[in-house]
């Protein structure tokens, strides 16, 4: 079973425009409402993937009802947590003929006694499970909260995966995390420094290997991806496509690389599939559904 995470969930609301005029009044031609957050999105191609799967998240005020309806709504077997106070985020994307501009909520306040009811939960988890710690989560968290919620599970043989940025990150990397995505925008900003080569993206990679991540996968848009572990360098091309949205492609592709992974464990299969989901879900409006993810997959050698 793989449980999901997503402490700071949202509804999202992406609009389609036209050129879009700051400081003025702009008319929509489409607007799209969906439940959003990193770990959800990932719930959401696992499903697609057939890999059965369960979202766990901190849900507030009446868009948290707004949120755990339309969890439902895409078949998602959702764990959630009422929270007493504020409301779940509302993260506005704005899609224009410029690119994409997004305006991201703060969320509600989340306390620790929130977030041991949530370390109570993941008590029941068994040995062989994975749980997918995924996103940004609340200022009154911190960015030790992760590496805490691991501590906790630390005497558990589960499979877990980290797709975050900075310390959020880095502090999970003692306790061994099977797969940790940090995009390529992310790996620079640990390193304080932007890899000109793949060579050099495949250092850093090594280097957080080294520093305790069982498979480091760095997601680099139409670039491609890197795979590093402690017996493997790989890197592979983005396939051919027209990319329309951004939007969950890095959550596709945590999604992709578990699906892959599966049963026979072989971390190439993972890999390819990984990029595949990836690849998809940025070539369609929205997360890529089963089809679209085979049909990528078949053309990647």
């Amino acid at each position: 079973m793989v449980f999901t995470v997503t402490l700071n969930p949202a509804i999202d609301c992406k609009m389609t425009v036209g050129k879009f005029k700051a400081g003025e009044t702009n008319r929509a031609s489409r607007e799209i409402l969906s439940a959003g957050g990193k770990g959800i999105n990932v719930s959401k191609v696992l499903g697609e993937l057939g890999v059965e799967n369960t979202a766990l998240f901190f849900a507030a005020g009446a868009t948290g009802d707004m949120l755990i309806e339309a969890v439902k709504e895409n078949g998602i077997n959702c764990d959630f947590i009422r929270l007493d106070n504020g409301m779940t985020r509302i993260n506005v994307k704005i899609a224009s003929e410029d690119g994409e501009t997004e305006i991201n909520g703060s969320g509600p306040e989340i306390t620790m006694d929130d977030v041991n009811s949530l370390k109570n939960r993941l008590e029941a988890m068994n040995d062989g499970d994975t749980l997918v710690l995924a996103g940004s989560v609340p200022k009154s968290l911190g960015d030790g909260v992760y590496a805490d919620i691991l501590e906790g599970l630390k005497d558990k043989k589960i499979n877990t995966v980290v797709d975050a940025e900075g310390e959020l990150l880095t502090k999970t990397l003692a306790y061994h995390p099977f797969l940790i995505k940090p995009n390529i925008n992310e790996l620079s900003a640990i390193f304080n420094k932007k890899p000109a080569t793949v060579d050099e993206i495949q250092d850093m990679a090594a280097e957080l290997s080294g520093r305790g991540a069982r498979n480091v996968l760095v997601s680099m848009g139409k670039d491609g991806a890197v795979l590093v572990n402690k017996n493997i360098r790989l890197y592979r091309e983005a396939p051919a496509g027209k990319p329309v949205s951004t939007t969950g492609s890095g959550d596709s592709m945590v999604a992709g690389f578990i699906a892959g992974f599966g049963d026979k464990g072989h971390v190439e299969d993972a890999f390819k599939m990984g990029l595949a989901a990836g690849s998809a879900s940025a070539f369609c409006e929205g997360l890529a559904e089963y089809g679209d993810i085979r049909d990528v997959f078949g053309r990647l050698d």
